[in-house]
């Protein structure tokens, strides 16, 4: 049985059943599923991993959020929500839905200070340097500075907090029925179905359902159909985002938007698949071909980079710095495992850089001539880039051979200010709920739409609200 799947009937028995039902134990499961224990619910979280990972694992862990108290202590005491909110909507060039990026700006900053103080998340905030995009220093890390510390974090206060979470458990189908208590009759979920891997099922009861399942980057069918400019790339995402929720929200009637939007990264370490951080750009690093040119200005965004990079030859790039961004970029855990794998090569001069490299040493002396000049004030990037507030790369030189990739998709089921998942004519589900990837984000119909963190923003801001208020349905 495919997932997706919608069935009216009444179940033919109910073996469990649970005040909150949460499908996906990631980042916004996991705090859906806190903040609906905390409101009294009773919480059942469901895994289709044997162990939960997901998307939140393979993530820098990075969240954006202002005006927290986390940014006071290093000295950031100007950021606010409608600054932020103007980021994200500079970001995607007005194309993001309003009501959810005002929704996001105004509910991360409480959702990470209410991790804090309820469950010991302990949040530091990235203060050397500033995400494309981003006007102020908020981008928040647990201390390890990595997506799976932030779900081991997570993992951990569910685990606390007595809520139990079913792993092994695929949602193959929901049942739905008309509210009784509405007089519109809107669908009520009453129920789900799970199969497990030997092919038993089982039918859980729910007072409410939250999707926390993510979007259908794992779904090559969807991708093609949806954003077919990266349908040629590789996915770095998780290989269980199928597409679960958009294909329940289609079968339900829900309204989706946005399914062309998406995250991209333009600096995946090729073939070791490794991510190298966009951090190394935003320093002074910069992107060439295999003719040793540069094609794009490296500062524009690491999503939509993605595409740039995929657009040449072979759809490959070589990411150039030098020892002071290296040192650098050693802070980074993923630099740290991209060094181990080999992936770092160093060279001490530009003439041995072209040679572990294999990049034609003249085109690669020409590039590196003009960058030096954009430096300098004695031209300008042809690609609109500010050379100036950084100082040049010199000997030796580091070089890691990168590819564009599909981290996740950002478009889905539209919510509205509970996180209540809204149908096509804008009435909302009786008590479905939406976060994360499966619902729709604030990044816009279009890669360059987003930006730095979007992704964990409204997993944890969505979800935040989705436990919330599923809890006072139930």
């Amino acid at each position: 049985m495919s997932a997706g799947e919608i069935c009216s009937d009444v179940p033919p028995r109910i073996d469990a059943s649970a005040d909150v039902v949460v499908i996906g134990a990631g980042a916004c499961g996991l705090t859906a599923a806190l903040r609906a224990k905390a409101a009294g619910a009773d919480v059942l979280v469901l895994e289709r991993d044997a162990s939960p990972s997901g998307s939140t694992s393979m993530s820098s862990g990075f969240i954006p959020a202002p005006a927290t108290r986390f940014q006071q202590a290093v000295g950031v005491n100007d950021d606010t929500p409608e600054l932020f909110e103007a980021d994200l909507l500079a970001k995607s060039k007005g194309k993001s839905e309003p009501t959810l990026t005002c929704l996001a700006s105004q509910t991360i900053g409480p959702a990470l200070e209410w991790l804090a103080d309820a469950h010991g998340l302990e949040w530091v905030v990235l203060d050397d340097f500033l995400y494309p995009g981003h006007s102020r220093h908020r981008m928040h890390a647990v201390p390890e500075k990595t997506g799976a510390a932030l779900l081991t974090r997570l993992l951990s206060a569910a685990e606390n907090a007595d809520i139990p979470i079913v792993t092994e458990a695929r949602v193959t189908r929901l049942y739905v029925a008309p509210d009784s208590n509405d007089a519109n009759d809107s669908t009520r979920i009453t129920a789900v179905e799970i199969t497990r891997p030997d092919g038993q099922v089982e039918i859980l009861g729910c007072s409410a359902l939250i999707l926390a399942c993510n979007g259908y980057g794992g779904n090559r069918a969807l991708v093609a159909e949806h954003i077919p400019e990266i349908a040629g790339g590789l996915y770095y995402g998780h290989e269980g985002n199928t597409g679960d929720a958009l294909l329940w929200g289609v079968s339900l009637g829900a309204d989706l938007r946005h399914l062309s939007g998406y995250q991209g990264h333009g600096s995946l370490a090729h073939p070791h698949g490794i991510l190298i951080s966009w951090a190394l750009m935003m320093e002074g690093g910069i992107q060439v071909n295999g003719s040793g040119q540069r094609f794009s200005n490296e500062h524009g965004g690491y999503s939509e980079q993605a595409v740039h990079v995929l657009q040449q030859p072979g759809g490959i790039a070589w990411n150039i710095f030098d020892r002071t961004r290296h040192d650098f970029a050693l802070s980074f855990p993923d630099y740290q495992d991209a060094v181990g794998a080999g992936a770092i090569r160093q060279a001490e001069s530009l003439t041995s850089l072209a040679q572990v490299t294999s990049l034609p040493e003249e085109p690669l002396r020409d590039t590196l001539t003009q960058v030096e000049a954009c430096q300098r004030g004695a031209s300008a990037d042809p690609y609109g880039r500010d050379f100036s507030t950084k100082t040049g790369l010199t000997p030796p030189y580091y070089a890691v051979k990168v590819t564009g990739a599909l981290f996740h998709t950002q478009g889905g089921m539209m919510i509205d200010r509970t996180a209540r998942v809204l149908d096509a004519t804008g009435k909302p589900f009786a008590n479905l709920f939406a976060g994360g990837g499966a619902a729709c984000g604030v990044s816009g119909p279009d890669v360059s739409g987003y930006l730095s963190g979007n992704g964990l923003l409204t997993a944890i801001a969505f979800g935040y609200l989705a436990g919330t208020f599923s809890a006072k349905v139930a």
